[in-house]
C-alpha cells in the first residue's frame, strides 16, 4: 500500500506519469505554467525603472545605491537557493518542491513595490524592502528552480532543445505582448496614479500564483527520479512504482551512486572547465546588454525618438508598442525554423551566426538618429539576430551541465543554474544602477513635461537613453557572437562523452 505522504497528495503530486516528455507537460509545464512569472518580470523589466524615476520620483543617487546593494544580495540568494534545491531530497524533485514555494512567494513579493503609503525617506525605506523581497528572495527561488527543470526533465539533448524553444518563444511571447500593451496602459491610463498601479498588480500576482501551480504540478524530473534509482533510494513508498526501480536496477546493475555532492566539490568542477567559463561569459554579455536594452527602451521612447511622426511629441507609450511589435514579429517568424537549423547546423553556428546578423540591425538603428522608420527597422533586425539565443541558451547550459557530468562524475545542477539565474536576475539591478547613475551624472529632468517630447532633455541625457537602448548590445552581440563561433566546442563532443561515461558506469 502506498505510504501517504504530503507529496502524495491529490494538490502537490505531479500530474504526468509519461517516461517522455508529452504535450501536457509541455503545456502546462513549460508554456502556461511560467506565463505568470514573465508577466511580472517582463513589466519590472520595461517599466520599473520608469516607474521609481518618473511616478515616484525617487532620488537617482538612492535609486543606484539601492541597485548595487541589491546586486550583492540577489548573488548571494542565487547560490544559496541553487545549494539549497541541490540538497533537497523531496520525493516530489529537487526542484520541484520550490516551484510550489514560489507560487506563494513570487506573487506576493511582485504587487509590494506597488503599496506605497508613505512620503520622503520612509518611502525610500519601504521601497528598498520591497525590491529586495523581490529581487533577492522571491525571483531568486522561482528563477533558479524553474530553470533546472529543463537540465532534470531529459536526458535527450534535442527534446531539451524542445522544451528550451518552446518555454523561449512562450516567454518572449508574453514579454512582446506586456512591452506592447503595458506602455499603452502607463501612457493613457495609469499615468502617475498610485492606486491604478496597485490593483493592476494585484491582478498580476494573483495570475501569476495561479500560473506557478500548474508549472509545479505539470512538470516532471526524470534525471533526478534516474539518479534515486540508481542509488537505490526510491521505494514502493514513491509515486512511482517499485517495478519500475526493478527495471532500471536491470539494465544498470553497477550503477554510480547518488553522492552527497557538496558545493565546493561542484565549485572545482566547474572551475577547471573552459566550456563552462565560455558559455557564462557569453550569456553575462547577452542578458546584461540586453536587461539595459530594456530598462531605457521607455527613455529612449519619451526622450529621444521623434514621436511627431505619430502626429504628437507625448505619444511614446505608442512609440514603444510599434518598436515592441517590430522586434516581437521577426522573433516569431525566427520560432518557425529555428529547431530544424538548429539540428542541423548545431546550436552554435545559428546562434553566433544570428547575432552578428543582429548587431547590424543595431549599426541601422543607432545610425536612424531616432527617427522612428530607421529605428524599427534596425530593432527588427536585431531583435531577429537576438532570437536563436533566447530560445535555446537554456538547452545549451544544459547540454554544458551534462559534459562537465560526464568529465567528471559531478552533476552542478544546483550550482550552475544559480549562476545562471544570478546573472539573469541580477542583470537589471546592475544596469539600472549604471543607468541611473548616468542618468543622474548629465543632469536628467524627473520632472520634465511629456508633451515636449525629445525637446524636454538635454543632449547629453539623448545621449545615454540611446546608448543604453542601442549601442550596448549591438558591440556585446559582436563580441558574444565570436566568443560562441571560435571557442565553444561542447555539442561534437557530447554524444561521445556520454558514451564513454554510460561505459564507465556499467
Amino acid at each position: 500500500m502506498r505510504k501517504t505522504s504530503f507529496w502524495n497528495h491529490r494538490f502537490t503530486r505531479s500530474r504526468v506519469r509519461s517516461e517522455k516528455v508529452q504535450l501536457p507537460e509541455m503545456l502546462f509545464g513549460y508554456i502556461l505554467g511560467p506565463m505568470g512569472a514573465t508577466v511580472s518580470s517582463s513589466i519590472f523589466t520595461s517599466i520599473l525603472q520608469s516607474y521609481f524615476t518618473d511616478v515616484l520620483r525617487l532620488d537617482l543617487k538612492f535609486l543606484t545605491r539601492l541597485q548595487l546593494v541589491s546586486t550583492v544580495l540577489i548573488v548571494i540568494a542565487n547560490l544559496v537557493v541553487g545549494q539549497l534545491i541541490e540538497h533537497t531530497r523531496a520525493m516530489a524533485g529537487k526542484a520541484r518542491p520550490w516551484l510550489l514555494l514560489s507560487a506563494f512567494t513570487l506573487s506576493s513579493a511582485c504587487v509590494l513595490m506597488f503599496i506605497v503609503p508613505f512620503r520622503g525617506t520612509a518611502r525610500m525605506v519601504w521601497i528598498a524592502i520591497a525590491y529586495n523581497l523581490y529581487y533577492a528572495f522571491a525571483s531568486p527561488i522561482y528563477s533558479t528552480a524553474s530553470t533546472i527543470m529543463i537540465s532534470v526533465s531529459t536526458r535527450d539533448s534535442r527534446q531539451r532543445g524542445v522544451l528550451a524553444s518552446i518555454n523561449s518563444m512562450m516567454g518572449l511571447g508574453v514579454m512582446g505582448a506586456c512591452s506592447m500593451v503595458f506602455p499603452m496602459l502607463v501612457s493613457f491610463a495609469l499615468k502617475d496614479d498610485l492606486h491604478r498601479w496597485f490593483f493592476t498588480m494585484l491582478g498580476v500576482a494573483v495570475f501569476t500564483g495561479v500560473t506557478i501551480y500548474l508549472q509545479f504540478a505539470y512538470t516532471r524530473e526524470r534525471v533526478t527520479e534516474e539518479r534515486r534509482i540508481m542509488a537505490g533510494l526510491m521505494g514502493p513508498e514513491d509515486e512511482f512504482e517499485a517495478a519500475k526501480e526493478e527495471q532500471h536496477r536491470a539494465v544498470q546493475p553497477k550503477p554510480a551512486a547518488v553522492q552527497h555532492v557538496t558545493l565546493r566539490r561542484q565549485v572545482r568542477a566547474v572551475v577547471t572547465d573552459r566550456m563552462w567559463w565560455i558559455i557564462m561569459i557569453f550569456y553575462l554579455l547577452f542578458q546584461w546588454s540586453g536587461a539595459l536594452k530594456n530598462g531605457t527602451m521607455t527613455y529612449y521612447c519619451k526622450w529621444v525618438v521623434d514621436n511627431t511622426f505619430l502626429g504628437y511629441a507625448g505619444a511614446w507609450g505608442a512609440s514603444q508598442s510599434l518598436l515592441t511589435m517590430m522586434g516581437a514579429l521577426p522573433m516569431t517568424a525566427a520560432s518557425a525554423f529555428l529547431l530544424p537549423l538548429a539540428n542541423k547546423y548545431g546550436k552554435r553556428k545559428i546562434c553566433g551566426l544570428s547575432l552578428l546578423a543582429g548587431a547590424v540591425g543595431g549599426v541601422i538603428a543607432g545610425l536612424g538618429q531616432g527617427k522612428l522608420i530607421p529605428v524599427a527597422v534596425g530593432v527588427a533586425l536585431k531583435c531577429f539576430g537576438s532570437a536563436p539565443t533566447c530560445y535555446l541558451i537554456v538547452a545549451m547550459v544544459a547540454d554544458v551541465i551534462d559534459h562537465v557530468e560526464y568529465r567528471t562524475g559531478i552533476r552542478t545542477d544546483g550550482f550552475t543554474m544559480s549562476v545562471y539565474s544570478s546573472l539573469a536576475v541580477a542583470s537589471a539591478p546592475v544596469a539600472n544602477a549604471a543607468f541611473s547613475a548616468a542618468l543622474a551624472h548629465v543632469g536628467y529632468d524627473q520632472h520634465a513635461n511629456v508633451a515636449l517630447g525629445r525637446a524636454a532633455q538635454s543632449a547629453a541625457v539623448q545621449r545615454v537613453i540611446s546608448g543604453g537602448y542601442i549601442w550596448a548590445d549591438t558591440v556585446c552581440y559582436v563580441i558574444a557572437g565570436i566568443l560562441l563561433l571560435v571557442f565553444w566546442t561542447v555539442e561534437k563532443n557530447l554524444a561521445k562523452e556520454r558514451e564513454k561515461f554510460t561505459e564507465n558506469n556499467n
